[in-house]
């Protein structure tokens, strides 16, 4: 071999371990840092905050013995993190592995997560922010705030005051209303051959008839057929039924096609105004028999509001749970927005997008009857799930 051509393959063969060895540290350089830990609250609320220099996918591994296990991805340390106690943690560690870092939350008895998050900068706060909430399984009101916690809910039981001035239920079963995007005029996304209004009311429908084959829900639909309904009469619907739970089902559209996975919409802080110009309009303090005190109208919307967003949120980290072993999700799954049909303030409510009407995998999924079912299945999991640990959170 010449003195030249070896030369060449020499400096070949450098150039390919510098591309080699260029592209690893890139590919080390995508995945995020994490700068600390924070723990906040008390023994009725617990807050754990991951601070990250990125942004960050978790999920929940187990919630069991005394322990919670989540697995957070897209994130790396160079070693073990440890950190001692404060109110329902007794102790905290990250530990890197294969793909991520492992969060394991030693707790006292009997603590449930909450729900997980992820902030992004704002606030104050220059980067990304995994929230884990924490709570006592069966949460009773703290010492000395019995009355405060027994208005946080105006639910038509045995125990508490009708809302809009109606009769205790005899009927023991959960009510659940089913809100089927779009319809009528209104078709929503297009994708293939399909619009979204005839798969969210297929969706719909399907969680209907498995819901009541259990005997323990009397199900409302907003709309049963083709046809079109206002957005602000989906949330009366709710309201006037006293429903123990609102879902409404729709499929996302963006301009990517590559992008697809399911989300949960739960109402945002923001919109929480035009919450209360809603029920004002509908004249809901007047007709609850609080029209002669505006403190006190303002006091138990307060309280009332932020109990149902609890429960919201609850019930949509639930959600999440039961659907990612069956469908592909965004990576930030749980969001905030102020949609209208998430407006009222004494009914639990999510908005589901089940999917990308614009992404050919995720309309192939909905459209199949057989893999929309097997959501349809996750999705009742989750309402059973939500209420057969009669979730109770008290007001924050």
């Amino acid at each position: 071999m010449s003195d030249r051509r070896w030369r060449s393959d020499l400096i070949l063969l450098a150039l390919a371990g510098w591309f080699l060895l260029s592209s690893l540290m890139a590919s080390q350089a995508l995945a995020g840092e994490v700068n600390s830990v924070r723990l906040g609250g008390d023994r009725t609320a617990t807050r754990l905050v991951i601070d990250l220099s990125d942004d960050a996918t978790g999920k929940l591994v187990s919630n069991a013995g005394g322990k919670v296990v989540v697995a957070l991805s897209g994130v790396e340390i160079a070693a073990t993190m440890r950190g001692g106690g404060h109110g329902l943690v007794k102790a905290w560690n990250l530990k890197p592995e294969a793909g991520g870092v492992r969060v394991t939350i030693e707790t006292a008895d009997g603590v449930q997560v909450r729900r997980r998050f992820v902030l992004p900068p704002g606030d104050g706060a220059p980067g990304f922010r995994y929230v884990i909430d924490l709570s006592p399984a069966v949460v009773g009101p703290p010492p000395g705030r019995t009355a405060d916690v027994q208005l946080t809910s105006l639910k038509a039981t045995p125990s508490t005051p009708p809302r809009n001035g109606q009769k205790v239920r005899a009927d023991k079963r959960r009510i659940v209303v089913i809100d089927a995007g779009h319809g009528g005029r209104d078709p929503g996304a297009l994708g293939g051959d399909h619009y979204e209004k005839d798969l969210t009311l297929a969706a719909a429908l399907s969680l209907r008839d498995r819901l009541e084959k259990t005997g323990r829900y009397r199900v409302v639909m907003t709309r049963d057929r083709d046809v079109y309904v206002p957005l602000d009469a989906r949330v009366q619907i709710a309201r006037k039924a006293n429903a123990d739970l609102f879902i409404s089902l729709h499929a996302d559209a963006g301009p990517d096609e590559a992008v697809r996975g399911a989300s949960v919409y739960t109402l945002s802080e923001r919109a929480a105004g035009r919450s209360a110009r809603l029920v004002t309009k509908d004249d809901w303090f007047m007709k609850a028999g609080y029209r002669a005190d505006q403190s006190v109208s303002g006091i138990l919307f307060d309280l009332t509001q932020r109990a149902t967003k609890n429960r919201s949120a609850t019930f949509a980290q639930i959600l999440v749970d039961e659907i990612e072993d069956e469908h592909t999700l965004l990576r930030r799954s749980h969001r905030e927005a102020g949609f209208a049909v998430l407006l009222a303030p004494d009914v639990p409510a999510v908005l589901l997008e089940m999917g990308f009407m614009t992404n050919p995998d995720d309309q192939a999924f909905l459209a199949d009857p057989k893999t929309r079912g097997r959501l349809v299945v996750a999705i009742a999991e989750a309402i059973e799930n939500y209420f057969r640990n009669d979730v109770r959170i008290a007001s924050r």
